[in-house]
């Protein structure tokens, strides 16, 4: 049965990075993390109905899927840190002006 799942093995991983980044930008963009948490709740369990019910026909597809959830890993990796460099730069200058 678990066999079934391996071709999905890099989008598992993928996916948990992902949460991970949006998380942190979550962070930096101050939200609250209550409604961050309720939000990324939701949308794993959204995650996990369509993985149930859509396995047999994505299996088809599992190497251009984990191809497109890496590259949306590496642009919103990218994101997070231009987000963290301009944040970290207004900090800076805060300290130098005050």
């Amino acid at each position: 049965m678990l066999e079934e799942f391996l071709p999905f093995i890099g989008l598992i991983i993928f996916g948990n990075i992902e949460n991970l980044i949006l998380a942190s930008q979550g962070v930096v963009q101050g939200v609250n993390p209550r409604i961050l948490g309720g939000l990324s709740i939701i949308c794993v369990i959204a995650w996990i109905f369509i993985g149930t019910v859509a396995t047999e026909v994505a299996i088809q597809y599992s190497s251009i899927i984990t191809f497109i959830g890496g590259l949306a890993i590496v642009i919103l990796g990218i994101q997070s840190v231009q987000g963290a460099v301009k944040n970290i730069k207004k900090a800076q200058e805060g300290e130098n002006n005050g």
